[in-house]
């Protein structure tokens, strides 16, 4: 166990070296979520959010947490794991002790430490200069952005055997991210939608952990409804880990 533990550290570390020598990804990373969640408040402006029980300031929050897991964890990992895996990384790390999970997961922590210090800020910033409070259910807060982390891990894994070169990244990860900024309800809630665009709209990878975000930032859900999203969550992350399994390629196409 500890020599499981000091190996996911040893490979944190070198890539979260890797990381802050890439100031493409930290640009990504740092600043492209606020830009992104900046360019949606005249949007939103226009939406009947009180509707679904939601506010201006309540809206871009969850945006915001939302953002931070699609931009600095699924675009970034996906980058990153093709990246490892074109320079040979993953074929000589897997000579060694070191398990496959341990590899994604080592690659992975820098993109998940910093996605959830990023939360954590999200949370602190609307308590201070939004009045938006505390979270209202903290549990739901944690877990939605713990779950969400781990989905985004493994559908940038599932991607990444899907893309050939880095360059190609931005391309790949475009329809997921997509589907899933404007469908998955990180500014507007699914509620609002009619009603087949929104029987979709549930049923898509980041529609469960926004659901449970929104509701520990704002309250309003119940013990069912978090239970169900968690659960639409936990499907999505379980058929992307049998992709991974599946289709993921340890070292170049040739």
């Amino acid at each position: 166990m500890r020599a499981g533990t000091e190996r996911l550290a040893a490979l944190g570390r070198a890539e979260l070296t890797l990381l802050v020598r890439n100031r493409t990804a930290l640009v990504v990373a740092l600043l492209l979520p606020v830009a992104m969640v900046a360019s949606m408040r005249s949007s939103l402006g226009r939406v009947d959010l009180g509707a679904a029980g939601m506010t201006l300031d309540g809206a871009l929050l969850s945006g915001a947490i939302g953002m931070v897991l699609l931009l600095v964890v699924y675009l970034n990992l996906t980058s990153a794991f093709v990246a490892r895996r074109e320079e040979l990384v993953l074929k000589r790390l897997r000579t060694g002790e070191v398990s496959d999970a341990e590899i994604l997961a080592g690659t992975a922590l820098p993109a998940a430490a910093l996605a959830l210090a990023q939360s954590v800020l999200v949370v602190v910033a609307g308590a201070v200069f939004l009045d938006a409070g505390g979270p209202r259910r903290p549990e739901l807060l944690v877990a939605g952005v713990l779950l969400g982390i781990v989905l985004m891990t493994v559908l940038a894994a599932a991607t990444a055997a899907l893309t050939r070169t880095t360059e190609s990244a931005q391309i790949t990860t475009m329809p997921l991210f997509l589907v899933c900024a404007l469908g998955s309800g990180l500014f507007v809630p699914v509620d609002l939608l009619p009603d087949r665009i929104a029987w979709v709209c549930e049923r898509l990878p980041m529609t469960g952990v926004m659901e449970l975000v929104r509701a520990g930032l704002l309250g309003g859900a119940d013990g069912a409804e978090a239970a169900r999203a968690a659960l639409r969550a936990l499907i999505w992350i379980a058929c992307s880990l049998v992709a991974v399994r599946r289709w993921f390629r340890w070292e170049p196409r040739r």
